[in-house]
């Protein structure tokens, strides 16, 4: 059940991210879609690196320009930068065109770590506001874990399950292109049916039986 709740609040800030950087598509406009990867890599029982990867993709019908990317919400304390920066900027994003962004991160402090979303800023020719997309959300990193590895795979298959609502969402996101927020409103409504209706993991329900007996 916890994992249930867990996948619905992904899903839940995963749609309202994309409504909220697809308000202002437009048939002529740029449509940004910003993927953002992390992963954790133990060095030794006091060290774990973490690698972080931002990928930014133009699927609108025009260019973007001033393209800059803030990822500033690592916390000090807990990390510390290894390689590259966690902000940078281009002229230009063509459509149909992909920037890619990485940079490495290192923590000697035990914790479960939150991430917020990398934030795009870019401008359109046509407007004269300063627009934003922000990029999807990580699931919690768990820094220094006891936990055993399999535990670390078992958080990799999680998010193969999530697969298909990712594929969902960015289909989405090119409807709303054309269709604008009709669209969005429908998916939204989808979305929640199916959500309502998946019962839990089976097994997961068989384990909570037999510990109240």
């Amino acid at each position: 059940m916890a994992k249930f709740t867990t996948m619905v609040s992904l899903l839940s800030i995963a749609v309202v991210l994309l409504i909220a950087s697809t308000v202002n598509a437009g048939s002529d406009a740029p449509f940004i879609v910003v993927h953002k990867k992390a992963t954790l890599n133990r060095l030794n029982s006091a060290v774990e690196k973490l690698s972080v990867s931002i990928n930014i993709y133009n699927q609108g019908s025009a260019a973007a320009y001033d393209v800059s990317l803030s990822d500033d919400g690592w916390s000090p304390e807990i990390f510390s930068i290894v390689s590259g920066n966690t902000s940078t900027s281009w002229e230009k994003l063509d459509v149909g065109a992909l920037l890619s962004h990485s940079f490495e991160l290192e923590s000697r402090t035990k914790s479960v770590f939150y991430s917020t979303p990398a934030v795009i800023t870019f401008r359109v020719p046509t407007k004269a506001a300063l627009q934003e997309a922000y990029s999807t959300p990580l699931l919690p990193l768990e820094i220094l874990s006891d936990k055993p590895r399999k535990t670390t795979l078992g958080l990799v298959s999680y998010k193969l399950k999530l697969k298909p609502f990712v594929s969902f969402l960015v289909n989405v996101q090119s409807l709303m292109v054309k269709y604008g927020n009709l669209v969005s409103v429908i998916s939204l409504v989808v979305l929640f049916v199916y959500l309502m209706v998946t019962p839990p993991n089976k097994s997961n329900a068989a384990k909570g039986s037999k510990k109240r007996r």
